[in-house]
């Protein structure tokens, strides 16, 4: 796994993500709705223990899967291996032959001045991490990991679910209260207003982040390429402001399709590293 994934940072940071996940959902499944809230026609309107006492489960069980979807796939993202350059690889001359023509052939590859390993295109090295990562986007520290190669996709995957977890948490807690001006009304719903403020904070964050990801990946950037252009060779030596779009349907596919999102070649410098 990632260097330091069993580390105490990134045990603190997972079990808080767990804890906040589980103790949400449990909080928002669980909280008793009072009695002096208006009856709710709709199914939907309904708190989700309103549900559970009225035997409706289905609604219920699907959120607490999906939650518990987003927490796996947390895990999954975390502990996985961002696409780290292994240091016996060596890029083949057949590989490059598919390099993008655009890149000034003066530039050469180089071995990274902290690990001594050959960096492909697109690769970067890591600071947190102490490794290079194949086409990497950015460290992230809400997962302890690189975002990069191979848990990239899985990455978008897991923002969607992610953000669809919150809004039906925010929907819930919203439903759930029921405004009054007294002390009594604060103690009994304090969870349900404190749950909903962190849910938009929360769904605020992510929603921006998948929607910046998806304009990044419709356009084959990454977020270090986009925020740092000026101080990489292979970008500020190229013919065209971005030598790797070739179109948005073709870099979701090849993004979510392909195995392999790296072309290889003998060209990239990666400076200021």
């Amino acid at each position: 796994g990632p260097p330091g994934a069993m580390g105490a940072g990134g045990l603190g940071v997972r079990a808080a993500h767990t804890a906040l996940s589980g103790g949400l959902a449990l909080g928002l499944l669980l909280h008793p709705t009072g009695e002096a809230k208006p009856p709710r026609p709709a199914v939907r309107g309904r708190p989700l223990r309103e549900q559970v006492e009225r035997g409706e489960l289905l609604l219920p069980v699907i959120f607490i899967v999906l939650v518990l979807c987003s927490v796996l796939l947390y895990f999954k993202v975390s502990l996985m291996d961002p696409g780290f350059v292994k240091s016996e690889e060596e890029v083949k001359d057949e590989e490059q032959s598919i390099v993008i023509p655009q890149v000034s052939s003066s530039i050469k590859m180089r071995r990274c001045g902290y690990c001594m390993v050959k960096q492909p295109m697109r690769a970067k090295h890591c600071q947190v991490c102490q490794h290079c990562v194949r086409r990497y986007d950015h460290h992230c520290p809400w997962i302890e990991n690189c975002v990069g190669e191979k848990n990239h996709p899985l990455f978008i995957v897991y923002l969607s679910i992610q953000l669809v977890a919150l809004l039906w948490g925010g929907h819930t807690a919203w439903s759930g209260l029921y405004f009054k001006q007294s002390w009594d009304w604060l103690k009994h719903n304090i969870f349900l207003l404190m749950s909903f403020i962190l849910i938009v904070i929360f769904t605020i964050v992510v929603l921006l982040l998948l929607i910046s990801h998806l304009y990044l990946i419709s356009c084959n950037t990454t977020t270090w390429e986009f925020m740092s252009y000026h101080r990489i060779s292979y970008l500020r030596h190229s013919e065209l402001e971005n030598p790797f779009d070739q179109g948005v349907v073709l870099n979701l596919w090849r993004f979510f399709c392909s195995c392999h999102l790296t072309l290889t070649g003998k060209e990239p410098v990666i400076e200021g590293v």
